[in-house]
C-alpha cells in the first residue's frame, strides 16, 4: 500500500495488491476556528423565525371568523385601513395583505379566533381556492 499526500490536504491510499481500487480521506484545517455544534442551533433557528411573518389563517378560517362576529367585509377594511374589496380578495385567496395591513389583520382575526373557537377550525374537505374547488 502507498499513502500519498496532495497540498490541499486529500490523502490517497492506493493498495498494490489491487492497483484499480484507491480510497482517499479528506482533511480540513482551519487555525484559531472552532465548528459550531450541529446540534446547538437553536439561536439561528429562531432568528430565521423572527424574521418571517406570522402565518394567516387560511382565507375560509379569515371570513368564517368575520362572519361569526357579525362583521362585514367593510367593518374589517375599516378597522385595517384597506378598501373592502382587499379584503374580498384576502377572504378568497386571490391575495394576501402586506404591511402594516397584515399585522392590523392579523391581530383582528386572533382576537376573534379567541372570542369564537370554533369558527377558528379549518373545515375538512372543504375546497381551497388554490385546489381549484370553486367554480370559474
Amino acid at each position: 500500500m502507498s499513502l500519498s499526500h496532495s497540498p490541499c490536504g486529500t490523502s490517497f491510499v492506493s493498495d498494490k495488491d489491487h492497483p484499480d481500487r484507491v480510497s482517499f480521506t479528506v482533511t480540513t484545517i482551519m487555525e484559531g476556528s472552532t465548528m459550531p455544534d450541529p446540534d446547538d442551533r437553536s439561536e439561528q433557528v429562531d432568528a430565521l423565525l423572527k424574521g418571517l411573518p406570522e402565518a394567516l389563517p387560511s382565507p375560509q378560517v379569515c371570513a368564517k371568523l368575520r362572519l361569526a362576529a357579525g362583521l362585514t367585509q367593510q367593518d374589517v377594511a375599516d378597522a385595517v385601513g384597506v378598501k373592502r374589496v382587499a379584503v374580498t380578495r384576502w377572504e378568497l385567496g386571490q391575495t394576501s395583505p402586506r404591511r402594516p395591513h397584515r399585522e392590523n389583520y392579523l391581530r383582528l382575526l386572533k382576537g376573534l379566533a379567541e372570542r369564537f373557537p370554533e369558527a377558528a377550525k379549518a373545515d375538512e374537505g372543504m375546497p381551497t381556492p388554490a385546489s381549484g374547488g370553486g367554480s370559474g
